[in-house]
């Protein structure tokens, strides 16, 4: 599995506010909190990223996209491959 970020960083406590129902069912079950909450705030930090990196990259896959439109891709210049050998 890929992570995006250090996995061997020290554990930093902290405070958060949660419903305490939920917390009660939750420690009913078991769930990990600590484990639970990295792996949702790695799922939210991951889409943040990727957001970010479509808007910082916008305008290059437009142009690319525009390009593709116009002259088609290298396999469509080039003929198709019959893949016989």
């Amino acid at each position: 599995m890929s992570y995006i970020y250090d996995t061997d960083a020290p554990k930093k406590a902290t405070n958060l506010s949660v419903n305490s129902d939920l917390l009660a069912q939750a420690k009913s079950y078991g769930i990990n909190l600590s484990a639970s909450f990295e792996k949702s705030l790695e799922e939210l930090v991951r889409k943040e990223k990727e957001k970010r990196w479509l808007e910082e990259n916008r305008e290059a896959i437009e142009a690319y996209n525009e390009r593709i439109r116009k002259h088609g891709t290298l396999g469509q210049r080039m003929g198709r491959f019959s893949g016989a050998v």
